[in-house]
């Protein structure tokens, strides 16, 4: 893919391209407001899943659906709109993903029972398809120097670590003087405000238009991908994964990805240049990040609801206590650039690995009292070494594609990100519940069916207890918090392992940054001069560009 960028100003006409470099952070400031918007999302809504349970009364399935479709979702549909972007315009897809989120913010504030909510996560999902690949794409474009590309990067997993922890701290601030849909009702003032100001600063930029967009590609791609994360969400949420309807869509989703891949390898312009996974440091990298948001994201949602249900935190209290950790992430973050030109993308990748697994196993020795400083250790470890690690893996993965195939490179690193948030929240979800629900099988004084309820989560092991009430409700919530912890225990061990797993992986990045000259865009190179009085010859893929816009 032939990427091309152009920049136009505020007028309407175009900028030169000496003045564009001047007007780089610019973009790349409107660039991670939308990234901001689209990682608050994602864990926003953590510590308001006991509010939401209580309101909404949704199932044991629901709730997982409430929380898991908004990334299944995202990751379903990144390549599709990836893709897209390269075809119709990068900044189009976006602005319409800005319109789509606020809309379907609303739609999920204003939600009274679970399906709705459910419904409205899943737009807000396809909205977030539109935006997340955008970012980085454009991001590629607009910093061809990987130095300085290097330092945007630095800066957009900074906002990304602020979004995603700083979520929780928003949401609990919210939850205190508001009531649950106002985590959703924040959204729209920043839509209103980044569409005119994406419209403006943002420069168009468009991929590979050689060759038929081939949308049965690309709906395989959303398909395969939808199926694969709903049999492993399926089975997350206590199904048995030998279930017809967990079978059947691991199935149809896997087939669907085969078809793809093979699809993509016969055809003469492919949605997605598959030669970009033989290079050892890119498909390593995706590797990284999978892993990373596989080990983490489902921990932080157990995380929230061991702070609010077994310790008694207030959301507001939960969200303070996750302060540290994206103090530490935007430290990362920032520094990142520098890092990775002294050590390189081995060390620095496996380094972050080992440190978040030193930073999860320092969380075991929490039990079911407040122990702040343990805490603020193991936040701020995990929040320097996530944000290490990701950002070290988004460097590379970017680094080692084309300039022309930003577009394709972008939605495969997100796909990864959210796929991993996806199918961890399912993984670490089926172990939490693995390991919890033994635990309250044969409570003093407990009928056999409300010990089965209560097996489903701790919220509803709160539900039931209070209903019972004297001493069969009280043994019976005394048990379901030593379960917790139990299962809080085995899911951290699980994820340490996770983790280290990763560090291993990270042996086979490259051990230094190689920067050499920046990669020259297709529209800097000279054109030649037309005889006077001749007009001089139009660039095909200009008049394409001009035509789109």
């Amino acid at each position: 893919m032939s990427g091309t960028t152009t920049a136009t100003a505020p007028s309407g006409r175009r900028v030169p391209r000496s003045q564009e470099g001047a007007n780089r952070w610019l973009v790349l400031v409107v660039l991670c407001v939308s990234l901001l918007l689209v990682a608050v999302d994602a864990t926003v809504l953590h510590v308001a899943v006991p509010a939401v349970t209580e309101d909404l009364k949704p199932g044991g399935i629901e709730l997982l659906w409430i929380v898991d479709v908004y990334p299944l979702v995202c990751a379903s549909l990144l390549i599709l709109f990836g893709t897209l972007g390269d075809r119709v315009g990068r900044r189009r897809v976006l602005l319409l993903g800005y319109a789509l989120f606020g809309v379907a913010s609303a739609v999920a504030a204003t939600a009274d029972n679970a399906q709705v909510l459910i419904a409205a996560r899943a737009l807000l999902g396809v909205g977030g398809a539109m935006i997340m690949p955008a970012t980085l794409s454009i991001l590629r474009q607009v910093f061809p120097d990987r130095r300085e590309r290097a330092v945007a990067i630095g800066v957009w997993s900074a906002v990304a670590g602020i979004g995603a922890a700083g979520g929780p701290l928003l949401g609990g601030f919210l939850l205190e003087h508001f009531w649950w849909g106002s985590v959703f009702l924040i959204n729209i003032p920043l839509m209103l405000v980044s569409l005119p100001i994406g419209r403006w600063l943002l420069p168009e930029s468009t991929g590979d238009r050689n060759g038929p967009w081939d949308v049965v590609g690309a709906l395989m791609a959303a398909g395969g991908l939808f199926g694969l994360v709903f049999a492993v969400k399926r089975a997350g949420g206590g199904e048995s994964p030998f279930g017809m309807t967990t079978l059947l869509a691991f199935t149809v989703g896997t087939a669907l990805l085969i078809g793809f891949v093979r699809r993509q390898r016969r055809r003469k312009h492919p949605l997605i240049d598959l030669s970009m996974f033989a290079r050892p440091a890119f498909s390593t990298s995706l590797g990284c990040i999978v892993l990373a948001m596989l080990a983490l994201v489902g921990l932080e949602l157990v995380a929230a609801q061991y702070l609010q249900l077994v310790l008694g935190l207030s959301p507001l209290e939960t969200g303070m206590r996750l302060v540290p950790l994206t103090v530490a992430a935007m430290a990362a973050g920032l520094a990142g650039s520098k890092l990775l030109h002294r050590f390189g993308p081995r060390t620095m990748v496996a380094s972050g690995f080992t440190l978040t697994a030193v930073a999860v196993l320092v969380l075991t020795g929490m039990g079911d009292k407040l122990n702040d400083p343990l805490l603020l250790i193991s936040f701020v470890l995990l929040g320097l070494g996530l944000q290490t690690t990701l950002f070290g893996s988004y460097e590379s993965m970017l680094s080692e594609a084309p300039p022309s195939q930003a577009g394709g490179a972008a939605a495969i690193g997100e796909t990864s990100y959210q796929l991993g948030a996806g199918i961890g929240i399912a993984l670490l979800g089926s172990v939490m519940n693995a390991a919890y629900a033994p635990g309250l099988s044969s409570v003093p004084g407990v009928p056999a069916k409300d010990s089965g309820a209560a097996g489903h989560s701790l919220g509803e092991a709160y539900e039931v207890a209070s209903r019972l009430g004297g001493n069969a409700g009280a043994a019976l919530r005394n048990a379901a918090r030593e379960s917790f912890v139990h299962g809080l225990h085995v899911t951290l061990l699980v994820s340490a392992g996770l983790l280290l797993l990763g560090a291993l992986m990270a042996l086979r990045l490259p051990r230094t940054m190689e920067c050499g000259a920046a990669e020259p865009e297709p529209e800097t190179q000279p054109e030649p001069q037309p005889e006077p009085g001749i007009p001089a010859p139009r660039d095909a893929t200009a008049v394409a560009a001009e035509s789109v816009r």
